[in-house]
């Protein structure tokens, strides 16, 4: 019987090593294309997001600015602040010469035993609804007794609701000689001041603290972080040549991160009108 030889083949040293030459010419060249558009992805991905986190703070500091008490705004510089104090709503008092029922208390500016007045038309229902430790503004000019920051000016705590009537806890309007009366008996509702601070690389946002006559302190509250990466920042406030009654706020966010090119920043500046008619 006649048995048949099969010689094994494999491959050789060289080939193994010409495979793997090749291999890695063509990773090489595939790195070399694909390396550059992914890392363009990655660096667009990040732009995108400081220019988001920007955007983002910047646009909830317009949308209070706007709703500030007019001639509230004011500026620290060291470090860069701008405090506000946002309305919450609004509407009018009665007052004496509307010729008010005493069933009706009327707001007043003369005595400061009286410490109720009603509120004409609908009360205000939901977030804006008038409640107990909210503060109440009539007329402010932004100086001396009509001033919301003073210490006694005229902002008045409100103690309690009930229907149309709300009950202060004093009454600093009647303090003044003579007294600063709205023209057209309108008053603000507002909940507290708000500051934003640019910290470290943080923008932070404080809310519901103590009024004070100045803006050096810090708030006595747990800050709220609207922005990381934050390199610099500044508020400017110019209120108009032309009319006292309107003003600018200009705010310049810059936002900076590490690509892999070097450091990437994103700068976006926004400018606020404001109203500063009382």
């Amino acid at each position: 019987m006649k048995t048949t030889a099969h010689s094994a083949r494999g491959f050789t040293l060289v080939e193994v090593i010409i495979v793997m030459v090749i291999t890695g010419i063509i990773g090489g060249i595939i790195a070399i294309f694909i390396r550059v558009p992914v890392q363009n992805y990655v660096d667009t991905a990040g732009r995108a997001e400081l220019s988001d986190i920007a955007d983002t703070a910047v646009r909830r500091m317009t949308r209070e600015l706007r709703l500030a008490v007019p001639n509230s705004i004011r500026l620290n510089t060291t470090p860069q602040t701008i405090e506000f104090v946002p309305t919450k709503t609004g509407g009018r008092y009665l007052a004496s010469e509307d010729g008010a029922p005493a069933a009706n208390p009327y707001l007043s500016f003369t005595s400061t035993a009286s410490l109720a007045f009603t509120v004409v038309g609908a009360m205000p229902t939901g977030r804006q609804a008038i409640i107990a430790n909210d503060n109440i503004v009539v007329f402010n000019e932004g100086s001396g007794s009509a001033d919301v920051w003073a210490a006694v000016g005229n902002r008045a705590v409100v103690q309690s609701v009930l229907g149309n009537v709300v009950t202060l806890a004093s009454n600093p309007y009647a303090i003044p000689n003579p007294p600063i009366p709205h023209p057209l008996h309108r008053f603000l509702v507002t909940n507290g001041p708000v500051r934003y601070v640019c910290s470290g690389n943080n923008l932070l946002r404080f809310e519901r603290y103590p009024f004070a006559t100045a803006v050096n302190a810090t708030p006595p509250t747990t800050p709220a972080v609207l922005a990381s990466n934050v390199s610099s920042c500044t508020f400017a406030y110019t209120a108009s040549e032309n009319n006292t009654r309107s003003g600018l706020v200009t705010l310049t966010l810059v936002l900076q991160r590490t690509g892999a090119t070097g450091p990437e920043t994103v700068t976006l500046l926004q400018q606020v009108h404001v109203d500063n008619t009382p």
